[in-house]
């Protein structure tokens, strides 16, 4: 089965005290895309590049690991997303992006897409978003689709209409995975199994909550199941989110709608062993590097 995944590339310059800048390929989309190709699936990437060199760097990181990618109009400049680091190896972000992706059908695949990955800046950002709703509503009918928010407070403007374009994006959807850091800024003060039935009502059959060293929690209309997060050494967190998206994905391939409502407690508690352990690699070294799948194989094995 082929994968699409529609969204932002973005070139993280990683800042730390004391240390000269460091540029990685980056963008959450772009980052779920490098996940499943190096886990040997079959992946498009659809999204812009500048032709300049983040832009050639971003697309060789992608390539290398196999992605196709298929640009739909080309920016002045390859966004940039500046990662500073804190003490603990926790990133806070600051942009320079702008999302105008432009296409009439979808791209070309080498098989018939049978899911499709959105999410970020790219799903909620105008002009570009209504070319990524469009092409998900007419996609959808003969594949499943997932969409992970991954707020970016910054460039979510206000409150109100941001929450909105985030559950337009939700229904759309038959997984969900988010940050409890998310839900925090989505619904102050609400607790993740709430917001999960939230979004649960409005469409999606799981719905999945990482949160960080604490672990994470699936939640379907029949059963929640939680899960530790595995111990690791933390060089930094940039893309951990994605590695555990992209774990996901790959563990649930082939599964149709019916297929994803009928995920019992012991399914959802290895899918959330199985993305944990990736994340917990990713986390151990530098930029957004999610584990092949050799490496999670052997990550599983020594947890």
């Amino acid at each position: 089965m082929s994968f699409l995944v529609i969204g932002e590339c973005v070139a993280d310059i990683v800042r730390e005290p004391g240390t000269a800048d460091v540029v990685h390929p980056g963008g959450s989309p772009a980052n779920v895309a490098y996940g499943l190709a190096r886990l040997g699936r079959d992946t498009t990437l659809l999204t812009q590049l500048a032709d300049d060199d983040a832009g050639r760097l971003i697309a060789d990181h992608l390539t290398g690991a196999g992605v196709r990618i298929a640009v739909g109009g080309s920016p002045a400049r390859t966004p940039t997303a500046v990662v500073s680091l804190d003490g603990r190896g926790q990133a806070a972000y600051a942009f320079d992006i702008a999302w105008t992706l432009t296409a009439d059908e979808p791209p070309a695949t080498e098989g018939p897409v049978r899911h499709v990955h959105l999410g970020s800046i790219a799903a909620v950002t105008a002009p570009g978003a209504a070319t990524v709703l469009a092409l998900t509503g007419r996609l959808r009918t003969t594949a499943t689709v997932s969409y992970d928010p991954n707020v970016r407070p910054a460039l979510m403007g206000e409150h109100g209409p941001a929450v909105a374009r985030v559950e337009r994006c939700v229904a759309l959807a038959d997984l969900v995975k988010a940050s409890d850091e998310d839900l925090a800024w989505l619904y102050p003060g609400e607790s993740p199994a709430r917001v999960a039935a939230r979004w649960l009502a409005l469409g999606p059959a799981v719905v999945l909550v990482t949160r960080g060293g604490a672990g994470s929690l699936a939640v379907t209309r029949d059963h929640t199941v939680s899960a530790g997060a595995p111990p690791v050494a933390v060089v930094d967190t940039v893309g951990a989110g994605d590695s555990f998206m992209s774990a996901v994905l790959d563990a649930l391939a082939g599964r149709d709608r019916a297929g994803l409502a009928e995920l019992g407690a012991a399914d959802l508690a290895g899918l959330l062993a199985r993305a944990g352990a990736a994340a917990a690699v990713t986390v151990s070294r530098a930029g957004a590097r999610p584990p092949d799948r050799a490496e999670l194989d052997a990550a599983l094995a020594a947890g």
